[in-house]
């Protein structure tokens, strides 16, 4: 389903807009921006959600940060090379 959108933008922005999309193309440029900006959204709320999840301390890696990754790709069986 498509929904049309009145919205108020800048002259000057606008023809930003033409000149890198097109006149013709300024309804699927913006619908791209807004798609973005709603998938950058998206991974930042994850990001804060996910905020303090792992502990500061007792880790499996803590040893030896790099061999603990050298196990880890050892152990993917389908991790190819």
């Amino acid at each position: 389903m498509c929904m049309r959108l009145h919205i108020h933008i800048d002259d000057a922005l606008i023809a930003r807009v033409d000149e890198i999309a097109g006149p013709r193309a300024r309804s699927e440029f913006v619908r791209n921006a807004v798609q973005a900006a709603v998938e950058s959204r998206r991974r930042w709320d994850l990001i804060e959600q996910a905020a303090g999840a792992v502990s500061e301390r007792s880790h499996e890696w803590d040893a030896d940060p790099a061999e603990w990754v050298r196990q880890q790709r050892r152990g993917d069986p389908d991790r190819v090379g």
